[in-house]
């Protein structure tokens, strides 16, 4: 009877919560919409994603979600290496750190209640659910811009190569940067993405100096830095563009090789634990197996009789 209520009490709670929610960030803009606009606007309201919706109410919940400036600087740097370059996005996430953290305590909270498994340990584990809502997106992000970084390394030889064929062919650094970013869309799509940007920002009008540092920093990647700063260096000196990229993708094929060759020589060490604990226990099984069985079936019994 107590799971019962427990869970009508915990259905009540999320209800309410998402009523309100509702209530105060769709029904009454969507209200105030039709009123003054009129009914063309509201068939068109109509006909709009959930999604975008369900974006809007997070960018709203997060907004009243007071941020450490420190943290909102390492969140935003996290966002940009994994993509996210919309200035809204930030509040996304912290409404949806939000809404995850609620979410988490309501659901740990009905199953410890309703389960009757609730103990003195039970706020804790439901402020520790709560918290794991909280820094979930957090972790998510982090893997996301490192899985895009890793792609943008991997990319990067390719692309240097592309730039060196497209420079010597003649043209400029700057169409050199759109035709790879081009070119690169489909087995590179991370870092033809990262080129389209810089590309934008140099027709914006900004200096190629302050363009390249911008996609060192944004990408936050150390090989792209420091082809940033060759290429800024070759651009302030008048030396040759090809060369030096030429230079520099030997570098990069070298470091590629050297860190291949590390990890090569680590198999043998990480392969000890593997081998110790799951290939000879096999191996002893199949070969000492077969021995203990014939030692138990016929010479245990003499040694029993016989005694």
């Amino acid at each position: 009877m107590s799971a019962l209520v427990a869970s009508v009490i915990l259905f009540l709670i999320i209800t309410a919560i998402f009523s309100v929610i509702g209530f105060r960030f769709w029904v009454q803009p969507q209200t105030a919409v039709e009123r003054v606009m009129g009914q063309v606007e509201q068939a068109q309201a109509g006909m709009s994603d959930p999604s975008l919706n369900f974006r809007d109410m997070l960018t709203k919940i997060g907004q009243m979600v007071p941020a450490n400036p420190a943290d909102v600087g390492i969140l935003q740097r996290r966002l940009l290496s994994a993509g996210y370059r919309n200035p809204r996005i930030l509040r996304v996430l912290y409404g949806l750190k939000c809404v995850l953290a609620i979410v988490l305590a309501l659901v740990s909270g009905g199953l410890l209640y309703g389960l009757e498994l609730a103990s003195e340990m039970s706020l804790f584990q439901i402020i520790a659910a709560a918290g794991i809502g909280w820094a979930g997106p957090n972790m998510a992000v982090g893997r996301m811009a490192s899985r895009r970084q890793r792609q943008i390394r991997k990319g990067l030889p390719n692309a240097l190569d592309m730039l060196v064929i497209c420079v010597e062919s003649g043209l400029g650094l700057d169409q050199a940067l759109m035709q790879v970013s081009k070119e690169l869309r489909t087995a590179h799509p991370e870092i033809a993405d990262e080129f389209a940007v810089l590309n934008l920002e140099m027709r914006a009008g900004k200096r190629r100096a302050d363009a390249l540092h911008n996609l060192g920093e944004r990408s936050d990647v150390d090989e792209l830095k420091k082809m940033v700063s060759v290429l800024v260096q070759a651009d302030k000196f008048g030396t040759s563009i090809s060369q030096t990229l030429r230079n520099f993708s030997d570098y990069m094929r070298v470091q590629m090789r050297q860190e291949a060759e590390e990890k090569a020589a680590k198999i043998g060490v990480k392969l000890v634990f593997p081998i110790f604990f799951f290939i000879l226990p096999a191996l002893f099984v199949v070969t000492v197996g077969p021995m203990l069985v014939r030692v138990m079936r016929d010479f245990l019994p003499q040694m029993m009789g016989s005694m």
